[in-house]
């Protein structure tokens, strides 16, 4: 296989279940995806959520690296509009000293959540969100400990200073976000499971390779493998991307449609709620893995994250170690199901 492989795990709550249950099973699956031999597992952030539990990534990802010995664990991501470069700098400086070598930083555009969470998260400060790329550029300043004389925090370091810095990657979908990615170096992720325009995949990989030839360009894509490929597509079903659709132009994608129009309605200005066929790569581990190689081989993708959005416990699951590079034997017993999530 000519691509590694990482898993996106956004803390689901299920039906019926808790936040902490959650939680447990996203310590669970992070055990299981070092020994299925994936390269990275990522946790996201999301605020004011009935539905996921990350809310804070940088507090999930030490808790993991303390659960895990080999595998990368990073966020997928935080949110950076809401922080301050240093302090996030500072955050991810202490893991990787805690856990040299293993540490991802994944910065995300987006608010993480509805207006009334941004609000909070935001209360008190003076932000209007529009500073993305200053925060951002300041934030590699400081995780490489090169903050300019000029700037006005010159001298300023974000301590501890690790022997191995932890690895920066932007996450966005569209080739905006691809070149700021590649000016500053660091590694891109295109979230083809909210964005699953293949146009726009081809020209942010195009830009983001013009412009920093040796960096890694990720592609987050939605998959679901199942032993048989009828199996794969029922479980796929009717799964819809929900975006909502603001008259100032701004465009979020939810998690549902009534987490849609709560959006809309907090947002205190026209809207419209659009439902969109997600694009799922469903089918057998061979089909899926198929469909990545051509993915890989048209856009030159260097890794793939898995996203499985799936509310069912266990089939989610076996879909992650079904494509696992180290792959275990499929098992459907009940004995293996309670390892993966009591």
């Amino acid at each position: 296989m000519s691509y590694q492989l990482g898993i996106l795990d956004q803390s689901p709550v299920f039906p019926g279940a808790s936040a902490e249950h959650a939680l447990q099973q996203t310590v669970q699956l992070a055990q299981q995806a070092e020994k299925w031999g994936y390269s990275r597992f990522w946790v996201s952030e999301h605020h004011h959520s009935q539905d996921v539990a990350g809310s804070s990534p940088e507090v999930l990802v030490s808790h993991l690296l303390a659960k895990t010995e080999s595998i990368r664990i990073g966020s997928g991501g935080v949110m950076l509009q809401h922080y301050s470069p240093f302090k996030v700098a500072e955050n991810f400086h202490l893991m990787s000293a805690l856990a040299p070598g293993r540490v991802d930083l994944g910065i995300g555009k987006a608010p993480g959540g509805l207006p009334l969470s941004t609000k909070a998260l935001q209360f008190g400060t003076v932000n209007d969100g529009t500073d993305f790329a200053e925060r951002l550029a300041h934030l590699m300043q400081l995780i490489r400990d090169e903050v300019p004389e000029a700037h006005p925090l010159a001298g300023i370091q974000a301590t501890p200073l690790p022997s191995k810095r932890p690895d920066v990657h932007l996450l966005g979908a569209s080739p905006d976000s691809a070149r700021l990615a590649a000016r500053l170096g660091i590694g891109f992720v295109f979230a083809l499971f909210i964005n699953n325009n293949r146009t726009v995949l081809e020209k942010s990989a195009a830009a983001y390779r013009e412009l920093h030839p040796g960096g890694t360009f990720i592609a987050a894509a939605h998959v679901l493998a199942a032993p048989t490929q009828a199996e794969a597509e029922n479980l796929a079903g009717d799964y819809k991307i929900i975006k909502v659709h603001l008259q100032n132009g701004r465009s979020f994608t939810l998690t549902s449609t009534e987490a849609a129009h709560s959006f809309g309605r907090q947002a205190g200005v026209p809207y419209e709620v659009e439902e969109l066929k997600a694009d799922i790569i469903a089918g057998t581990p061979d089909y899926v893995h198929q469909q990545l190689a051509q993915l890989h081989e048209a856009y030159r993708i260097d890794e793939f994250i898995l996203h499985t959005a799936l509310p069912k416990v266990a089939e989610r699951a076996r879909s992650f170690r079904l494509l696992g590079p180290h792959l275990i034997p499929a098992s459907d017993s009940s004995t293996e199901k309670s390892e993966i999530y009591r």
